[in-house]
């Protein structure tokens, strides 16, 4: 969430720097509602100093023996005045605290402002598309004809948009999961986390996703928890109501977790198999680092996600969000898109975000300045790296071969322990 006192002191900068998110944002309701708490406050305050004198010349004329029923009734009266004000006063939070919530992050200046999320400019890009002299499939065909993937009785045992991994399928996934932590962890320098699967609402909260997104989420209601939707959410939680030392950061965490996700949706014939699930893996790169290295980091991990797919021979490109397609906790975004031949589109198979302070005032983590001065929020990072069911569909489209079989990324076969697919009528 964004700093009141930061909106408080430079409101209209504020409001014009929100608007380049969303021109429709407007700050008046919030600053009257904190105007209107701030000022009950104040009055309760007063009401409470003068109950204090009062009280306190009440008992002085009580051992003087003298006649007091005439204030200590004044004093009945300004007791219920408080509790109606601090009643009013708490309803005025938690309306402000609501308005406060639902506002974004600030974008920050290098963001391209647009409300069209086509407008997003490509950074870089890696490698060629291939081109095909056979009739090309794509990967629900590929996954099928070898034994790969079974939607059909994914879809009899959970309902419509869910995966099934078999055979040499689900030791592909777990190829891709294995290489992606060993990468991170080996070679990058992240800390592994298993994370809980489940969380409170608190966590939810603190993650960004509540309350605006709750639609989106799987809740237990028996339990009153949530499934995750990305390990994201978990890991903002790492370090809530911390106080860690400079010195101590960047923190940097990975975590491999499934993510599951309620806004699947319709979306056409086109975007069917593994483009777009109610549950996928994905392994999640977080960072906890101090304000003035956060964009150093962004632009570390975003490397970090495009160089596992280089590593898989995956011709990628990569995008700068606008300012109307960033989530809302996020204050830049860079989107490593896989280009899939069998959908003929580019994907998303990551995303990389620096999310400045915003989930941080919620998580209250911050650190102490290695030269002094007060505590200071946090920076929270993350990166896909990378979301596997996309990844997945990009290595059997892009790796085909004429005769139906599909070849292994070669980081990839130490853990399946071959370099071909074929189909399973092959022989």
């Amino acid at each position: 969430m964004l700093d009141i006192n930061l909106i408080r002191e430079r409101p209209k900068e504020i409001e014009k720097a929100l608007q380049r998110r969303d021109p429709a944002i407007r700050l008046d309701k919030l600053l009257e509602l904190d105007t209107k708490r701030r000022e009950l406050l104040r009055e309760v305050e007063n009401l409470r100093a003068l109950r204090n004198r009062e009280s306190d010349e009440i008992a002085k004329l009580k051992a003087e023996g003298r006649e007091a029923q005439d204030k200590i009734e004044a004093m009945r009266k300004v007791g219920d005045q408080i509790k109606n004000l601090d009643t009013e006063a708490h309803t005025l939070e938690e309306d402000l605290n609501e308005t406060l919530f639902a506002l974004p992050n600030i974008p920050h200046e290098s963001v391209p402002v647009s409300e069209n999320k086509e407008d997003r400019p490509t950074i870089r890009q890696w490698g060629k598309k291939r081109e095909f002299d056979f009739e090309l499939q794509n990967h629900v065909e590929l996954g099928k004809s070898l034994g790969l993937l079974d939607f059909e009785k994914a879809t009899m045992m959970a309902g419509a948009q869910f995966p099934l991994y078999i055979g040499d399928g689900a030791w592909l996934e777990w190829a891709l999961i294995n290489f992606m932590l060993k990468k991170q962890v080996q070679e990058k320098g992240y800390t592994p986390v298993f994370p809980p699967h489940l969380l409170t609402e608190k966590s939810t909260f603190v993650g960004g996703v509540l309350p605006k997104f709750g639609d989106d989420l799987y809740f237990v209601n028996k339990d009153k928890l949530y499934l995750i939707p990305t390990a994201e959410t978990a890991l903002c939680n790492m370090h809530r109501d911390e106080v860690l030392d400079e010195k101590e950061l960047p923190k940097k965490y990975v975590a491999y977790t499934p993510c599951y996700r309620r806004e699947a949706g319709t979306y056409g014939a086109k975007e069917r198999g593994l483009v777009r699930t109610h549950q996928f893996n994905k392994v999640e790169l977080f960072r906890f680092a101090a304000q003035d290295k956060s964009w150093e980091y962004l632009e570390e991990m975003t490397r970090e996600a495009e160089e596992v797919v280089e590593a898989l021979g995956l011709h990628y490109r990569t995008t700068l969000l606008v300012t109307s397609d960033i989530s809302q906790g996020m204050a830049k975004t860079y989107d490593v898109e896989a280009w899939l031949p069998g959908q003929r589109k580019y994907y998303e198979i990551s995303s990389a975000s620096n999310g400045t302070d915003y989930q941080a005032r919620r998580a209250n983590t911050r650190y102490r300045p290695k030269d002094g001065g007060k505590p200071k929020f946090v920076h929270f990072l993350n990166a896909s790296g990378l979301a596997t069911s996309r990844l997945m569909a990009a290595i059997l489209e892009n790796n085909q071969q004429k005769d139906g079989s599909v070849r292994v990324p070669e980081v990839l076969q130490e853990f399946v322990d071959k370099d071909v697919i074929t189909p399973k009528n092959s022989g």
